[in-house]
């Protein structure tokens, strides 16, 4: 009875997030449901449990969700994101289009915008491109989804999206954790797409499909619209990665900075400053990637000025960060469970090649796609079981770099089923839905989950890093 309630919680979050509704109502309420069939008292539940673990997401991550969602918020709206878009898919033009919209949205993540809002950057330019050259729109999501949503959001070294960020609170580790394999990953994944889309391009061209009769959220692009050369819009996002860099590698943190606030006894502290100076590196790469943005693009604020701009990005950051801390919650309920302990188990006794890494990308991977949420799935799955498999790494001379490669590029796997959020509003903002496009984005997720086991089987065969 206690697995079978997991298992109807788990189905009943996956299907009202599918309709559309919120995780930050539903993930309690379910928690709770499964709470109470496994016979655990349901207040005590959700206030020091459920809310407690949220909380601790949130503090760990919160800065970076709120200086993350201003920085690409200023990005759009000073037109920076757009003039870099524009350029990259102008430059590689009609027959090239399918690698122009990837390497525009790849350079846009890596800089540190964040996936929605290349979203919205990228689309009117891909869209006009892809009518130009007689592309049917469907393959267009897909094609957004490979640049934004796979080797620039968690494989490639330094990217400083969340899912790059998270696991180096965990293990210690920074955001250039085993770098040469996320490379060989991160093109991989790139060239496997692009071979697809363009497969798919092909046959649809052969058939005598072209772009469509489209009349849903169709952009028009405004020629005498100024947008800014996209050698001064790319400084913020130079800024951000050189900074993240520099305070990483260069910045010598004084080890006892920490000292004067353990002293204090204050709750949820970070237990070495390892733990955190990846997220105090980004913070400040980020603010500085802001003021940059903010100065080179603020004659192009449209009405309502910086006051305007900051402050929607810093009220849509607090819908990101909470849905996430939900689904954090509800994981940690879950996780308290009798019924789970079966399931940890099984996990955990996963050892294939005789390491934690099979068992690792396994549990990531499947609570992202319960959750619909890459961050939101490796949350709950390190908070559960990292202290496990990293005692597993430490006994048999792994790196914990490796760890955090694996649960980096495990986190976006399968996270992209149809009930995830990004998928939804891609579909939305193309003006296309599950049934037109969700095929293409779905070969990117199993590209994606591939190669997370390809990049474990290359370590194990050569202790690659």
């Amino acid at each position: 009875m206690e697995v079978i309630g997991i298992i109807l919680s788990l189905f009943l979050l996956m299907f009202f997030a599918y309709r559309g509704y919120s995780v930050i109502l539903f993930a309690p309420i379910f928690a709770l449901l499964a709470a109470s069939l496994s016979g655990l008292s349901v207040m005590p539940a959700y206030t020091e449990l459920f809310m407690a673990k949220g909380v601790t997401y949130i503090k760990s991550f919160f800065p970076v969700f709120l200086l993350g969602a201003v920085f690409g918020k200023v990005m759009e709206e000073t037109g920076l994101a757009k003039g870099i878009a524009q350029y990259i898919i102008k430059s590689l033009g009609q027959e090239r289009a399918i690698l122009a919209v990837v390497l525009a949205g790849a350079v846009l993540t890596y800089g540190g915008v964040s996936l929605f809002v290349v979203v919205f950057a990228v689309y009117p330019f891909a869209s006009a491109l892809f009518r130009e050259a007689n592309i049917p729109k469907r393959l267009l999501p897909g094609t957004i989804a490979l640049g934004a949503f796979t080797a620039t959001m968690d494989c490639l070294p330094g990217t400083p999206q969340i899912q790059n960020l998270i696991p180096t609170n965990f293990f210690g580790t920074n955001i250039y954790a085993a770098p040469t394999l996320g490379i060989i990953s991160g093109f991989a994944i790139f060239s496997l797409g692009i071979m697809w889309l363009e497969r798919r391009r092909k046959a649809a061209k052969e058939a005598g499909e072209g772009y469509g009769n489209h009349t849903l959220n169709e952009p028009e692009i405004r020629h005498d619209v100024d947008l800014p050369s996209w050698q001064i819009a790319i400084l913020p996002l130079l800024t951000v990665l050189v900074v993240n860099f520099a305070m990483i590698r260069f910045f010598n943190w004084d080890p006892n900075l920490l000292a004067p606030f353990v002293a204090m006894k204050l709750p949820l502290i970070a237990a070495s400053i390892k733990n955190v100076i990846s997220i105090w590196a980004l913070i400040i790469a980020l603010l500085c990637g802001i003021i940059l943005a903010v100065a080179l693009g603020f004659k192009r604020l449209p009405a309502g000025g910086l006051a305007k701009t900051l402050n929607a990005g810093a009220l849509g950051s607090l819908l990101a960060i909470m849905n996430t801390a939900s689904e954090v919650g509800y994981g940690n309920v879950i996780a308290s469970l009798p019924g789970f302990k079966a399931i940890s188990a099984a996990l955990m006794g996963i050892k294939v090649g005789g390491s934690p890494l099979v068992s690792e990308a396994i549990t990531v991977n499947v609570l992202a796609g319960i959750t619909g949420s890459a961050s939101g799935g490796m949350s709950i799955a390190l908070d559960l079981m990292a202290k496990d498999w990293l005692a597993w790494a430490n006994a048999i001379g792994m790196s914990p770099d490796i760890l955090h490669r694996v649960a980096s590029m495990a986190s976006g796997g399968m996270d992209t089923l149809p009930h995830n959020g990004a998928v939804i509003t891609l579909l939305a903002v193309c003006g296309l839905t599950h049934r037109d496009s969700y095929g293409d984005i779905f070969v990117m997720t199993i590209i994606k989950t591939a190669m997370v086991f390809v990049a474990i089987t290359i370590h194990s065969l050569t202790g690659l890093l």
